[in-house]
């Protein structure tokens, strides 16, 4: 009997597959479902655009079949976001109330917007902030402080972003140390009083500790919880306005002697992760598997939850490389910026290019947290820094004529469709079946059973595709040049 049906759809090919697995228009009017589907099109032609199908009655006959498979199961995920820079919260402050709130509202609320999780906020100043300072300028623990940048511009905007949901996760990384701390090199270890490059002193190694203890407990005590801390922004980098060398065996020992000590014995759960740089590793040969030459050594190791990395350099393949060597340590990706210098504001280059390398990129390679750079700039490209990126796009670009009028560019996107779909404490799980020349997806499950599916569509056309689980499965026509999120209950 199931031979002659089977039969009877080969024979009857268009009808049969029409009922199984295309849309009608129908679908895409309906205000619920039992699937919901986020749609962005590098047109725009879709902005982040809501609808819902419904799952399929019909016998699933599509050769354009994705099936999740929740029994292969890989990491779990931390969040998705961006930063929340000095010149983000500068922007976001000069908006009127009502504005901001909106536009946070709209990024970060769970049941509202796109439900952004992870945000990376600077320990001091980075290059994107209104000036070059750090929370201890001058030697002496009573000098100790949170600066006015934190006090008037981040903390509040932080609160703000919290108020709407209490579960983002913060991560830190500082862009410098106090640069009383600094020396020129570890040879003649002469002061060194630059913003831009030096090294660490290692006699300020239980200094530094120190500092970041109080950072946490001063951020603690204003509300702002920090999940995490990177123990150098771009180690390898000494040209960016504020900036320090770091190679792996400094970091090993500052780790092993100073920072995973103190925390420890300060009560503090917070996450460190090492390296926080390119996946080239700026093509120094010594410096080469930067974390994994950290995990060398039990002591330093035991201390440190995984590695953070950058995409300025190299492929993301050394991810798979890092995971395979020490598949016991975390991966998460925190940083990517658009701009001048690769097309930034071309949404349907950037948007195909950034989904594919960065948001599915990282996430298919082990990472568990996705953070691109700048969430706001102005349409100056600012406030900046001299030294720093002068030709940085945000994740959003805010009109500087009246603070009102909000560009999202592809950063936005990327993270938005996991975000949206994804929740924090998820399990990316397998898919296969369909692929075809342009299309990259990724599956998980959410703790509360629903699964997810997010997928990139970079052909000139658009494409019929199923999705199934073993139990349902449902159709939707994923346009050309698009990006797709899926979440539905099993």
């Amino acid at each position: 009997m199931i031979y002659t049906f089977l039969l009877s759809c080969l024979v009857a090919a268009t009808s049969c597959n029409r009922d199984s697995y295309t849309p009608s228009q129908m679908d895409d009017i309906k205000n619920n479902g039992d699937v919901t589907i986020y749609t962005t099109t590098g047109s725009r032609s879709s902005d982040f655009g809501k609808r819902f199908v419904d799952f399929s009655s019909k016998f699933n006959m599509s050769p354009n079949t994705i099936t999740v498979n929740p029994a292969q199961k890989f990491q779990t995920m931390d969040g998705f976001g961006a930063a929340v820079t000095g010149s983000t919260c500068y922007n976001l402050m000069k908006m009127n109330k009502e504005d901001r709130h909106k536009f946070l509202t709209e990024t970060f609320s769970d049941k509202e917007g796109m439900g952004m999780s992870y945000i990376r906020i600077a320990i001091g100043c980075s290059d994107f902030s209104l000036s070059e300072y750090t929370c201890w300028d001058k030697e002496g623990k009573e000098n100790f402080g949170l600066q006015s940048e934190e006090l008037h511009y981040i903390i509040p905007v932080l609160k703000e972003i919290l108020a709407i949901n209490p579960q983002v996760k913060i991560m830190g990384s500082p862009w410098t140390p106090p640069k009383w701390m600094k020396v020129n090199n570890l040879v003649d270890l002469k002061p060194f009083d630059s913003w831009t490059s030096g090294q660490l002193n290692p006699k300020y190694y239980q200094d530094y500790g120190w500092y970041f203890v109080q950072w946490l407990q001063a951020m603690k005590k204003e509300g702002i919880p920090v999940h995490a801390i990177t123990v150098q922004n771009e180690p390898l980098n000494r040209k960016n306005s504020a900036s320090m060398y770091m190679s792996w065996q400094e970091q090993q020992a500052f780790i092993k002697q100073s920072l995973g000590p103190q925390l420890k014995s300060a009560g503090l759960a917070t996450k460190i992760y090492a390296f926080d740089h390119n996946y080239n590793y700026d093509n120094m040969a010594d410096q080469e598997d930067y974390p994994v030459k950290i995990y060398n050594d039990a002591g330093a190791a035991a201390f440190i939850a995984g590695a953070a990395y950058h995409n300025y350099g190299g492929d993301k393949a050394e991810l798979l490389d890092i995971q395979r060597q020490r598949p016991d340590k975390e991966l998460v990706f925190t940083e990517t910026s658009i701009g001048e210098w690769n097309d930034g504001r071309n949404l349907e280059k950037r948007l195909m290019e950034d989904m594919r390398e960065v948001a599915l990129g990282t996430v298919n390679n082990w990472c568990r947290a996705v953070i691109v750079w700048n969430l706001m700039l102005d349409t100056d490209k600012g406030p900046n820094r001299e030294g720093g990126c002068q030709t940085c796009y945000g994740a959003v670009d805010i009109n500087k004529a009246n603070y009102k009028t909000i560009t999202r560019n592809s950063h936005y996107y990327i993270v938005g469709h996991l975000a949206a779909v994804v929740k924090p404490g998820a399990t990316r799980i397998g898919a296969s079946g369909y692929t075809a020349d342009g299309l990259v997806y990724t599956a998980f499950q959410n703790t509360d059973g629903t699964y997810a599916l997010v997928l990139l569509n970079d052909a000139g056309d658009s494409r019929k595709i199923t999705i199934a689980d073993g139990k349902h499965h449902f159709s939707y026509d994923v346009p050309a040049k698009s990006v797709v999120s899926y979440r539905w209950s099993n």
